[in-house]
Formats: C-alpha cells, structure tokens, sequence
C-alpha cells in the first residue's frame, strides 16, 4: 500500500492507484417518510463518503415519493459501491447515476442547474457595475433598496461560482445556494 494512502475505513483508500476520482450525479427515488433522508445521509457518512451537493423534494404527491439528488466525488469503484450500497436501504425505489446514463445516451453530462440568491451591497459605482454584470449573467433582483441588492441566478454551478467571484468586490454580503437539481436529456424517465 502507498505510504501516502492510509487506510481509515473508507473505501477511497481500497482504489486502484490507477483509477481517479470523478463527480458523479446521482438520483435516487424514495418514499417520502420520516428518516429516509438521514438513512440515505447515513450511508455517506459512516463509509467515508462526501457529499458535494445534497438536493431534495417530494416529486410525486400521490405515491408519496421524493427524489434525492446527490453530487459525490470518488473513483469508478467507489461509485460502484456507493449506487449498490443505496439500492439496498427500504425505502429506496431506484437509483440512477445520471452522470453514467448521460454518457450511455451520447451526451457529455446530465442536465444540471442551480438556483442562489446572492445579497450584494453598495453604493455608486459598485452599485451600478453590480447591476450591469448581473444583468449580463441574467440575474433577477428580487429585492432592493438604496443599499443593497438581492440577486436571483439560475444556472450550471460554474455560472452560479462566477457571479458570485465578479460580485465578490462590489460588496457581496451573503449567498444561500440550492445545491443541484438534474436530469438526463431524452423522451425517458429515471
């Protein structure tokens, strides 16, 4: 074993040197009940596994169902391992690593947004140049007065990281992201 790679109980430490971590978008659909989220959070967290981006709502009233989408990074392997390892949870209807599927359909990643609201304050110039590039990134404002704005952007989380660096020296107070919501082009579900 690499001396640089101790083991710690995580599967990331049982790759293949050879192999490298990828960012993965995983769907999974769930009943909608008390625990579900913390059971599927759990698995996460008790192997060792991060989670980048966690997204989830009920998505079917009627049969009482929630998709979870989840971004996590982690070789081939872990991967693997992570997608039969949620299969197996109850309450658990399917689970689709959409980054996978994406590629199976000829495309180079799944269909993926993110909403934020940004809340920039300033005054004069900065105020102005705020406006201008937030109305280049087509950013809504939401919400305004003479000292500050908040701003609304939909869009690939590099769009969204991007205005917020721009808006960074023009007075950015605050920012509450979504996290990622996604899907696979085509006629055909999860």
């Amino acid at each position: 074993m690499n001396a640089q790679l101790q083991p710690t109980g995580s599967a990331y430490f049982i790759a293949k040197e050879t192999e490298k971590p990828e960012t993965h978008t995983l769907s999974i659909l769930v009943d909608n009940e008390p625990g579900v989220l913390a059971r599927v959070i759990g698995l996460f967290s008790g192997r060792g596994y991060n989670i980048e981006s966690l997204t989830v709502s009920e998505t079917e009233h009627e049969k009482h169902l929630s998709r979870i989408t989840i971004v996590t990074r982690g070789t081939p392997h872990v991967l693997e391992q992570i997608k039969h390892q949620l299969e197996r949870i109850v309450p658990v209807h399917g689970v689709v690593d959409l980054t996978v599927r994406s590629k199976e359909l000829g495309q180079e990643r799944p269909l993926e947004r993110e909403l934020a609201l940004v809340k920039v304050a300033g005054k004069g110039d900065d105020r102005v140049e705020a406006l201008r590039l937030a109305d280049a990134f087509r950013a809504s404002v939401i919400d305004a007065n003479t000292e500050h704005f908040i701003f609304e952007i939909t869009g690939k989380g590099s769009k969204v990281d991007q205005f917020i660096a721009i808006m960074k020296p023009l007075g950015l107070v605050e920012i509450c992201r979504t996290g990622v919501a996604a899907m696979n082009r085509g006629p055909q579900g999860m």
